[in-house]
């Protein structure tokens, strides 16, 4: 090889290299610090739609999230990790979050999962469930918003409910998803299903606690429409987890109670493992997320846990009701989850859904176009709005509750 003809090679190699390391396409760089600078947000171009070579997001079975994707060729991909929020549609995301957005980590808490998320108005507390580890575990949380700063403590119902895992707000009380079931939990019998708190007298009712003789799995989440019929799911993270004693007794399914007349409907049995719930604010829509992606096994003699399975279901659907709005219809997925499961699912009052999904809440319009997502350094299970303008949001899961100042409205659940 004459020394013109290496060098042509050499330079060949060079412009390899650059193009693979640079795409045709991409723009750098990739990431941006943007917005007010209250809080530390960061704008991801064109929804990093196309990375520079050679990138790489390791599987896990704890999976990784998007912050951790290598990118060794951009190095502003460094400040999606740090990030409180990541911006994906710039002009639409800043203008949720308004004029001075903050993130604060408010409270350490135990590894248990925190669910249920109820605000009462009339108090100003934020209600929220603990569940197990330890198995039994009876004592709920309640954040009193009217200090400064914000104090955690325990507090107990009478009589006491087992593992509320869905939770929301409607004619002055907390309706729960009980998902707990035992023979003997604090003295008494329990079963999966749906109850009320009075949150004035701190009373507890049992609406629901089986369908026709079997139990329920787990009564997961719920939302309720202006008729006061609760949609709810029915997964099987009770017997996963060890919060019951009986393996499933039912398909995992959604369904519609009517409480006025005790009747429970079917709505849909097509999901793996139906989780998060939610209406749309006019009524017309119903989401839910499947999170098959973590699930177990299901015999009376199988060892508790839910592995996850990256390549699992983790997609939440879109519904349209039907039949005077008691029924769904028009089954589409409308968001696959970027990170873990969708497990907490709400809407904005503009419309937009919201989910909690691994270390984060991902900000959706109500297409299932992702416009922004609030990192956290917990796996979040759910969220809720409080306050007299419904724009302070608070997250809780494993180990962390933390709170988000913006203007993002939720729903006024009391005036449903």
């Amino acid at each position: 090889m004459t020394r013109s003809s290496l060098l042509l090679a050499v330079v060949s190699l060079g412009h390899l290299a650059l193009a693979q390391s640079e795409p045709p396409g991409v723009s750098l760089p990739v990431a941006k610090t943007c917005g007010p600078t209250t809080a530390n947000i960061v704008c991801i171009d064109r929804y990093a739609s196309v990375l520079p070579y050679h990138f790489f997001r390791e599987s896990s079975v704890n999976e990784t999230s998007f912050g951790q994707t290598s990118v060794p060729n951009d190095t502003s991909f460094a400040l999606v990790g740090e990030a409180d929020f990541l911006v994906f549609d710039e002009k639409r995301a800043l203008r949720a979050l308004g004029s001075a957005p903050t993130y604060d980590f408010i409270f350490n808490v135990s590894a248990a999962v925190h669910e249920a998320p109820v605000w009462v108005p009339a108090l100003n507390k934020l209600f929220i469930s603990q569940l197990a580890p330890p198995p039994g575990y009876l004592p709920q949380l309640v954040v009193d918003l009217n200090q400064d700063p914000p104090t955690l403590s325990e507090y107990l119902s009478d009589p006491p409910v087992y593992a509320p895992n869905g939770g929301t707000f409607y004619n002055g009380l907390i309706y729960w998803g009980a998902s707990g079931g035992n023979n003997s939990i604090g003295g008494t019998e329990q079963r999966s299903g749906i109850r009320t708190l009075d949150p004035l007298t701190n009373k507890t009712v049992t609406l629901l606690n089986n369908y026709y003789g079997y139990y329920f799995n787990t009564v997961d989440d719920l939302a309720i429409d202006s008729t006061g019929a609760v949609w709810f799911t029915d997964p099987n993270y009770s017997w996963y987890n060890r919060l019951t004693d009986t393996a499933p007794q039912l398909k995992p399914a959604s369904y519609r109670f009517d409480p006025k007349t005790g009747a429970v409907t079917m709505i849909d049995d097509t999901l793996a493992q139906p989780n998060g719930i939610a209406l749309s604010p006019n009524g017309a829509h119903l989401y839910i997320s499947d999170t098959g992606a973590v699930a177990g096994l299901n015999q009376q003699d199988s060892p508790p846990g839910s592995p996850f399975n990256q390549t699992g279901p983790r997609t939440i659907y879109k519904f349209d009701l039907i039949d005077r709005g008691t029924h769904i219809t028009n089954k589409r997925p409308v968001w696959y989850a970027q990170s873990w499961v969708p497990d907490g699912l709400k809407c904005a009052s503009n419309g937009w859904v919201l989910t909690g999904a691994g270390n984060g809440v991902d900000v959706l319009d109500e297409y299932g176009v992702l416009i922004l997502r609030v990192q956290t350094n917990y796996v979040v299970q759910n969220f809720a709005w409080v306050g007299d303008e419904l724009t302070e949001f608070w997250m809780m899961g494993n180990n962390g509750i933390s709170r988000v100042r913006w203007a993002l409205q939720g729903q006024d659940l009391a005036a449903i």
